[in-house]
């Protein structure tokens, strides 16, 4: 008489536990250094490999058997398996081993109904992401697999949503994030690659004390893929973005908070502080980092050490006119660019799609102490200032060790920042200056 599945993958846990008390053999234990010693594969639940077998029952009720055990890593191991939105436990890593695909389904039935973060508040009857965590300090996702999110249906959608309506807009469509993390100190996302987002593919939400190091995200070369973002870093304190290559269809690292009239008093939306983004190559996408379009309260980003080799802003601040917003102490150091048909250094500009007072008086917005220094190769053009009249304020800008050639040399607005600093900027072979007018 066979065993039911639960009691099955109870003994197999337990045999799990005692081998994991041995000497670590070369493989997983050595790989995941710090995890708990308990691991627990997929296959061992019932997923099957096959790329076409719904396992999103079999793969949580391997994660809920390990949380009620005290916790442990959840093992994917080589080959394709489908599933829709998985919920991680505190304690329950994650690892996706060579040759491990965790593919997202492509049928929006398959993904619960649920209140969901999405661009700047909650959206009460969304789908979730394909991976979710909430409330999991010192979660550990790694690896060297792929989460692979299936996006292009969903794209086809939205773009044919688009065609019949101009006015349709981002959440008119449901598509699934890749991962949503949120609430939890403490995250590691390590080694692994995102790929083909229907939607964002890494939203950190309230997280402190993060890493995401030595991961990709990519969508595909010739296709449109609508706000498949990279990285989003809402409302997050002390985030690490090392090592990273990027190859998205919309921002590659964006930070993010509330909108609206009322977003400084949003308490579900604490400013953005402390963000380092160090040795990272950006190969597409429409901003190398960008604030906004939701943000409020945005300071100290040091982006150092970087290489854009994609036709894409460097540096882009969005005002939003129904916005207030202070972006302070935000410096770019160390950055190579390298595509001559394209790319913009700096942007900071209004952004006005999805512009909404609500009855409320325009909003102030601040944007200053930002640095570019030691920039240097060949890229499309310089960039533009340009204030919301009556409503922004740019001041305390520096321009330091530019070394570049541009087929576009203006920088327009200069006249729009106050203190605006040049120190040895050259372009084109060229020292570079502006005179203010009078």
């Amino acid at each position: 008489m066979g065993l039911d599945r639960t009691t099955d993958m109870k003994l197999r846990l337990g045999f799990f536990i005692l081998v994991s008390l041995m000497p670590a053999p070369a493989g997983l234990r050595a790989q995941v250094a710090g995890d708990p010693l308990k691991c627990l594969s997929i296959a061992d639940s019932g997923a099957v490999a096959d790329g076409k077998t719904l396992n999103t029952k079999a793969i949580q009720e391997a994660i809920d058997l390990l949380a009620t055990g005290g916790g442990g890593t959840l093992v994917v191991p080589k080959g394709i398996f489908l599933t829709a939105s998985i919920f991680l436990k505190p304690g329950v890593n994650l690892h996706l081993e060579e040759g491990a695909v965790l593919k997202g389904s492509t049928n929006a039935s398959d993904y619960p109904r649920m209140r969901t973060r999405i661009e700047g508040h909650y959206e009460q009857n969304f789908l979730p992401a394909l991976v979710n965590a909430d409330r999991c300090d010192r979660l550990n996702i790694s690896g060297t697999g792929i989460l692979d999110g299936s996006g292009e249906p969903y794209w086809q959608a939205f773009w044919a949503g688009h065609a019949a309506n101009k006015s349709f807009k981002n959440l008119d469509v449901l598509r699934p994030q890749m991962a949503l993390i949120e609430n939890s100190e403490g995250v590691r996302i390590t080694g692994i690659t995102f790929k083909d987002s229907p939607f964002w593919t890494l939203h950190l939400y309230r997280c402190s004390n993060a890493l995401v190091e030595n991961v990709r995200f990519e969508v595909p070369d010739g296709k449109k893929c609508p706000s498949s973002d990279g990285i989003d870093v809402d409302s997050c304190q002390n985030v690490t973005i090392r090592g990273c290559t990027f190859r998205v269809d919309d921002d590659c690292i964006c930070m993010k908070g509330s909108k609206g009239p009322l977003a400084m008093e949003d308490t579900d939306s604490p400013p953005v502080e402390h963000i380092r983004i160090e040795n990272c190559v950006f190969e597409r996408g429409h901003g190398v980092v960008t604030l906004g379009s939701e943000a409020t309260v945005v300071r100290d980003v040091v982006v150092e050490n970087c290489k854009s080799t994609g036709p894409i802003v460097l540096a882009r601040l969005k005002l939003r006119p129904d916005t207030p917003q202070r972006y302070e102490d935000i410096h770019f150091r160390n950055i190579t660019l390298d595509n001559s048909g394209g790319g913009v250094i700096l942007s900071v500009q209004p952004w006005n799609q999805y512009f909404d007072l609500k009855g409320q008086q325009p909003p102030k917005s601040i944007v200053r102490n930002v640095t570019l220094s030691d920039i240097k190769g060949c890229y499309g053009s310089f960039g533009v200032f340009k204030n919301i009249p009556g409503q922004s304020d740019i001041s305390d800008i520096t321009l330091k060790d530019f070394n570049v050639q541009l087929k576009g040399e203006e920088l327009n607005g200069c006249d729009e920042v106050k203190n605006l600093k040049l120190e040895n900027v050259t372009v084109n072979g060229k020292a570079f200056t502006y005179s203010p007018k009078q």
